[in-house]
């Protein structure tokens, strides 16, 4: 059985853990009168608070994304960059312009700075490493034997990329100049290196250990954006039988089972008959599109709307009866997490592994799939727990209620979804910026997917 690779480095994140304070932890907010906000101020809040984290806490020299930021502790860990989290990051200060958090110039240095970064940046063949220094461009590994590329990361970062090239494509000198860099940098990515000759995708390449990690990308899980975006490139393009055999499994991929009566549509790996955390329904489209998206064995809308209202009615449910669980507190995906003994871990959240944590950014950054059950979590946060469940950039990572118990850090790959996903339910403005891109339309229909909402 495949296991995602957030899955794989939970001994990593498990081996940082610390006991948290756990009853009513406190938090950087004092005690307000509450204000009632609308639904769209409220909205603008959390992703104004979102924007922060990529803004404000971003690493001091290539303003990109810390991989995680301790209130606690703001230096640990400080001078890790993550690419994945970072590709976000881009897509979080587009809306951040939009929505009129920063000033368009100062953002247009800000996206100047990061990719001149990147360009210097440790790549292998083309693809970034999971983790670079912020200050060198140098790889740190994410494992002994993952000191190479990327693929997935990097995948989530070319989204990003494509984000910004569109946005900025029309702008002023320094704004096309911006663009520019932003298309070679993607233009750079060797997506059929990472094929090995095969019809497939591999996850890792590293010069010291080559393809020993083997991580074959089949699918269903959070990597579909790598398919999409090798079958994309004009550079560097892979088979579309990579897509069809290896990430659909020659059309396994597809199931006629359903959880509550909700069709799953597609197995998810390692959750026979159920599905996996919600990020799965949240990086790779930041950028794809879903509504009306179709190929030939799925409707994406439906395959992520019915992840979302499952996840949703499990906690409805509440089949552990974990005191706090409702209609207004759910949502499982992979986050820090409460161990045993009261420390801090990591694990992916999903039917299949719950252990009594709430990760906020699992309902907010479903706003598009679920936006009543989504606001009614959002409710819940800022107008009865703001004081001890949202800090300076939002909502804290994760919380536990049946122990009371939350971690007051942050991660830029859950962070990071919010206020882009935000952004899609209420402008669709990444989603308009991806898919207008040529290539992305014509790799998307190299591999048999046609759109409704974008007209091919």
């Amino acid at each position: 059985m495949k296991i995602i690779k957030l899955i794989v480095i939970f001994t990593f994140f498990s081996s940082v853990s610390c006991t948290e304070s756990n009853d009513n932890n406190g938090s950087d907010n004092q005690e307000e009168t509450p204000v009632v906000l609308s639904d769209d101020e409220l909205m603008t809040q959390v992703q104004r608070e979102s924007f922060r984290y990529f803004w404000d806490l971003a690493h001091p020299d290539c303003k990109l994304a810390r991989e995680r930021y301790l209130i606690d502790d703001p230096t640990y860990d400080q001078n890790i960059v993550t690419t994945g989290g970072s590709g976000f990051g881009l897509m979080t200060i587009l809306v951040g312009i939009e929505r009129g958090f920063v000033q368009r110039a100062e953002a247009v240095t800000r996206l100047t700075t990061a990719l001149n970064f990147l360009e210097n940046a440790d790549r292998f063949h083309g693809a970034w490493p999971h983790w670079m220094n912020g200050t060198t461009g140098d790889v740190i590994p994410f494992g002994t034997m993952d000191n190479g590329g990327d693929l997935v990361e990097t995948a989530f970062l070319c989204e990003g990329l494509i984000c910004v090239r569109e946005y900025f494509k029309n702008g002023s000198a320094a704004e096309q100049a911006l663009s520019q860099k932003a298309n070679a940098l993607w233009e750079g990515v060797e997506w059929d290196w990472y094929t090995k000759g095969e019809n497939a995708l591999y996850w890792h390449w590293s010069p010291d250990y080559e393809w020993q990690m083997n991580f074959k990308l089949e699918g269903y899980n959070e990597c579909l954006a790598a398919y999409i975006m090798g079958a994309a490139s004009p550079t560097h393009p892979i088979p579309n039988e990579a897509y069809h055999q290896a990430w659909a499994r020659n059309g396994a991929i597809v199931t006629s089972g359903t959880k509550y009566g909700i069709p799953l549509i597609f197995n998810h790996n390692g959750a026979t008959n159920n599905v996996g955390p919600l990020f799965w329904a949240h990086y790779s489209y930041l950028g794809l599109d879903p509504r009306g998206l179709s190929d030939q064995y799925a409707n994406y809308w439906d395959l992520n709307k019915n992840h979302t209202e499952i996840i949703y009615t499990y906690c409805v449910n509440n089949p552990y009866n974990w005191n706090g669980y409702s209609n207004k507190c759910w949502g499982l995906t992979a986050s820090y997490t409460r161990n045993s003994d009261g420390s801090t871990g990591y694990t992916a959240h999903q039917p299949n592994n719950d252990t009594g944590v709430i990760t906020p950014t699992a309902a907010l950054s479903s706003f598009p799939y679920t936006p009543t059950e989504s606001m009614r979590f959002l409710r819940y946060l800022y107008e009865e727990k703001k004081a001890t469940l949202v800090g300076y950039a939002g909502p804290y990572d994760a919380f536990s209620p049946p122990y009371n118990w939350v971690t007051r850090r942050y991660l830029a790959i859950d962070q990071g979804t919010i206020a882009p996903m935000i952004e899609n339910h209420r402008t669709g403005l990444l989603w308009d910026l991806f898919m207008q891109a040529t290539e992305v339309q014509t790799g998307l229909q190299n591999l048999g997917f046609s759109s409704t909402q974008h007209g091919f």
